[in-house]
């Protein structure tokens, strides 16, 4: 198929975004491209990697190119969910309950360290991630539209820290994993610090940001990620690699003709020995979309098979559910998700 170009103008505001976030935030390029993705997709972040790597400042970063509201909700074990979602007041002049409403009622929600929040906490995070809404006594109240939650948790400590159940991490589109600069990117980072002021400070008064993906943007991004071509094969190839992730009795491998075909017991026993559970069709539709955007920032107007490919990484990373034996053998998911990769034929 001949390369197609999206519109100069979809080109532009993706480039001028790209370029807001790099003035707050250092090399990370991949962190930023996802986080664009999630906002043009609609849909929720778990950002994971160790302190001091710029995840905070990120989400506040895309909050203010976005002119939307912004509230960040630090999760301890002692958070209740009336600190998330806000609670019924008694108010005796009127002898009657009013609601109070809590920090998730907002556009943007930054959920810092989110693993430290008790079940009934994540409980009620479910509720506002899937549904947009959130349950006050007997009744429901809509949260503000857009909604996203982008939510941050450290790897390394895990003292006072609860695991998220896999519901809740379906409903992240993306994890994205935050990774330490390079060296080059580092001395940029000491370039822009300065010791004698507060460096919080320092960096809001010195980076003024300009809003550039306001309502109206994103929904021109969000019908131009719409109108990306995404030939039958595609499709076929997308739902390959997630049904490739489940380790059902009847595996599908590569076939002689292309597609898949059901196989042996010893390739059941290679890589999906190291898979209790797979993607669901949620994941699929994951894929789906967050490969038409992956080709809108890539100025393409159809998707290629490494779109797919490139994708597949943020978007079944925390679908997978590894074995103890993936453990023991210090297999990380994107390891897996490489053989799977492999496993299934390109279209």
């Amino acid at each position: 198929m001949e390369q197609n170009t999206i519109p100069k103008e979809v080109h532009d505001l993706i480039d001028r975004a790209r370029k807001e976030m790099a003035k707050r935030i250092v090399g990370q390029n991949e962190m930023i491209d996802g986080l664009l993705t999630a906002l043009i997709a609609g849909g929720h972040i778990l950002l994971e990697g160790v302190p001091g790597l710029a995840k905070t400042r990120a989400v506040k970063t895309m909050a203010e190119i976005t002119g939307l509201q912004f509230k960040r909700i630090q999760f301890t074990p002692d958070l209740l969910p009336a600190d998330l979602t806000g609670t019924l007041i008694w108010e005796q002049a009127t002898s009657s309950f009013s609601m109070r409403r809590g920090p998730i009622f907002a556009n943007v929600i930054l959920a810092d360290e989110i693993n430290r929040a008790p079940a009934k906490v994540q409980s009620a995070l479910l509720e506002a991630m899937e549904e947009s809404q959130v349950t006050i006594g007997e009744q429901s109240y809509q949260l503000p539209s857009p909604f996203f939650v982008l939510a941050t948790q450290n790897p390394i400590e895990h003292e006072g820290t609860y695991a998220l159940p896999e519901a809740e991490l379906d409903r992240f589109l993306l994890k994205l994993l935050v990774r330490y600069p390079d060296q080059e990117e580092e001395l940029s980072i000491l370039g822009l610090a300065s010791p004698f002021e507060n460096p919080g400070a320092a960096e809001t008064a010195s980076r003024d940001l300009n809003t550039v993906l306001d309502q109206k943007a994103l929904e021109s991004l969000r019908r131009a990620g719409d109108a990306i071509f995404t030939d039958e094969k595609i499709q076929r190839y997308i739902v390959s690699v997630v049904a490739a992730s489940r380790p059902a009795p009847t595996r599908l491998v590569p076939g002689a003709e292309g597609g898949l075909r059901p196989g042996s017991s010893r390739t059941r026993e290679g890589i999906y020995r190291y898979i209790s559970f797979g993607g669901s069709p949620r994941a699929s539709l994951a894929l789906y979309r967050c490969s038409k955007i992956r080709a809108l920032m890539e100025g393409r107007s159809f998707v290629s098979p490494d779109d797919v490919k490139a994708a597949a990484f943020p978007v079944l990373r925390h679908r997978l559910v590894l074995s103890y034996e993936a453990e023991a053998d210090g297999l990380e998911p994107d390891t897996v998700i490489s053989r799977i990769l492999a496993l299934v034929p390109m279209p």
